[in-house]
């Protein structure tokens, strides 16, 4: 993606191989994601500006894939970390588990997927995903999981690992460790 916001119109031309119509559309799409890349940095700085990171949430920053904005997205969705009684209930609230119901090693059923907080869920996938791209340690573990299943439970894996660590931060106020959480 970084690679197709440094091209210029003479170097879409080349790549076109000469074909207009296909240098014209590509050139077009170019001008709407420079559109929407300065639309989005607007709205940043406005919300930026008008919320602040509680102090309990200040913690989060250290964790890899966190931003300012997933931060106040993960401060705003889980309220209280008070009210979580485990790490396994809040991992459950955030969407990160999976809901099954199963008896003796035999699936019984499906439980209610749609509880929790899909903002949570949604926040915890994002902030693996930038994870996954930023850090070695998560990119391994990542690798490993891709390789025994499919890219898509392997970055609900990371989303999982990162809400537990990020329960254990702000229950006990403590600087994310990658080594402790992806051992």
């Amino acid at each position: 993606m970084n690679e197709i916001r440094t091209l210029s119109d003479e170097s879409i031309d080349l790549a076109c191989g000469g074909d207009a119509a296909r240098a014209l559309a590509i050139q077009s799409n170019w001008a709407v994601l420079r559109c929407l890349d300065e639309q989005v940095k607007i709205i940043e700085r406005n919300v930026l500006a008008q919320a602040k990171l509680k102090p309990a949430f200040e913690k989060l920053m250290t964790v890899d894939g966190i931003g300012k904005i997933l931060g106040m997205t993960i401060m705003y969705e889980t309220g209280a970390i008070e009210r979580f009684s485990k790490v396994g209930c809040f991992a459950s609230y955030a969407r990160c588990v999976p809901s099954g119901h199963f008896s003796n090693g035999k699936k019984k059923g499906e439980g209610n997927r749609k509880n929790g907080n899909k903002y949570l869920s949604w926040a915890f996938v994002e902030a693996a995903h930038f994870a996954v791209r930023y850090s070695e340690r998560v990119r391994r573990f990542h690798q490993r999981k891709k390789a025994k299943t499919n890219g898509v439970v392997a970055v609900k894996a990371v989303a999982h690992k990162l809400a537990r660590a990020c329960y254990h931060i702000l229950k006990d106020q403590t600087p994310f460790e990658v080594e402790r959480a992806f051992a």
